[in-house]
């Protein structure tokens, strides 16, 4: 059983959602983009020995349907024979098609994989369905056969965890300018820049930075903000990701496969874990998702270098944080999503370039990337840098 490595990460930057720099991009040619930027680092990986394209994506809507992924590998430059599929586990999508490719690997089933994922917001209207399509029996509390809130607005699930775990404003707040000081410091030093291909905009623009970042984020003005998803609530724009367009992918090797051809991987996958939890609290998914992937690794918390959890709301963060003991000095030492931002579908693989970089630019071993998942689930995957 070979080891499944990463060989190549690329992202495109992440435009905000209807006024960012990517709002007149198709869906299917930014991940297109990521796909081709992936593959054009590694000219020495036969695009047509790949066996299987694998997208990430939320909003499978409007330009996101008809099974995005193959019409974006065809775009990204992927030959006929190579099939493409489109995977959706909402904010993980991205990080299940690594998973997916890891399990491949690990199976025998093939040696080279693109994951990778996408989300343009403003492209698909910020939805992925209408209202008429939810089924009552996870809106209707009155009915007899009401399984739970499902499809509770992710906001929602941002105060319940507030109020169950006892997350301050204040804290949320002081959690939101870190990330925002520490993506500027980062964006500023070039640390991005590894990670991020620009891209040519219809206008004839080069895009290459993520639009997010705001240098003149101060506690007051965040303090200023309303509360957004209740009218005496906690969680407001500033303290929460906010809505984005992007796309990312990975390229997913055997490890004898990148040996024979002379490949250097970035990392090895050494474990993944997905689990379920209460939809109105969706926000705690990291806290079972990381138990179960240390357990897995035979790991425990201390033996992980750096953590990237994404950032959906501080709240959640920070409720994950106090229930699983995270030493906040290896946490998203770089930013994360309240600043940079987060596609759904692309975040999964974003987050997993980013614990890269981490890795190289700290000169660390172990790194863990954690996320909540809409609906009510958590996913994990710990690597491990080679290079």
């Amino acid at each position: 059983m070979s080891d499944a490595v990463i060989v190549a990460t690329a992202r495109s930057p992440i435009g905000r959602a209807y006024k960012g720099s990517l709002i007149h991009v198709r869906a299917d040619d930014l991940a297109g983009f990521a796909i081709d930027a992936l593959m054009s680092k590694v000219p020495e990986v036969d695009r047509a020995s790949v066996a299987d394209v694998m997208v990430g994506c939320a909003l499978t809507h409007h330009e996101q349907g008809f099974n995005v992924a193959r019409p974006a590998s065809l775009l990204g430059g992927m030959p006929e024979s190579v099939p493409a599929t489109t995977v959706n586990r909402f904010c993980a999508s991205s990080l299940q098609t690594i998973r997916m490719a890891f399990h491949a690997i690990e199976r025998g089933e093939g040696d080279t994989y693109v994951a990778g994922g996408v989300d343009s917001v403003t492209r698909t209207y910020g939805k992925g369905f209408d209202s008429d399509d939810l089924n009552p029996r996870f809106t209707d509390e009155s009915r007899d056969d009401f399984i739970d809130q499902v499809y509770i607005p992710m906001g929602n699930t941002a105060e319940n965890v507030a109020e169950r775990y006892g997350i301050t404003r204040e804290r949320m707040d002081q959690f939101a300018k870190r990330s925002q000081d520490r993506a500027v410091e980062a964006q500023k030093n070039g640390f991005f820049d590894r990670e991020i291909t620009p891209i040519e905009v219809p206008d004839g623009r080069t895009i290459a930075a993520d639009d997010g970042p705001r240098p003149n984020t101060t506690i007051e003005k965040l303090a200023e903000l309303p509360p957004v998803f209740k009218p005496d609530g906690t969680v407001t724009a500033g303290n929460s990701c906010p809505l984005n367009d992007g796309s990312a992918a990975v390229l997913v090797m055997s490890g004898n496969r990148a040996s024979e051809m002379g490949l250097q991987p970035m990392a090895r996958i050494i474990a993944s874990s997905v689990v379920g939890l209460e939809p109105e609290y969706m926000g705690m998914g990291p806290v079972g998702a990381v138990r179960a992937v240390l357990a897995q690794a035979g790991m425990e918390l201390e033996d992980v270098d750096v953590i990237e959890m994404n950032e959906a709301f501080a709240a959640q963060v920070l409720a994950s944080v106090d229930q699983l003991g995270i030493d906040m000095d290896r946490l998203n030492p770089h930013g994360g999503a309240i600043a940079l931002g987060h596609p759904f579908g692309m975040t999964g693989a974003r987050i997993m370039g980013t614990l890269i970089n981490d890795l190289q630019t700290l000169d660390k071993t172990i790194g863990l990337e954690t996320m909540c998942v809409g609906g009510g689930q958590g996913m994990a995957m710990i690597v491990e840098r080679l290079n």
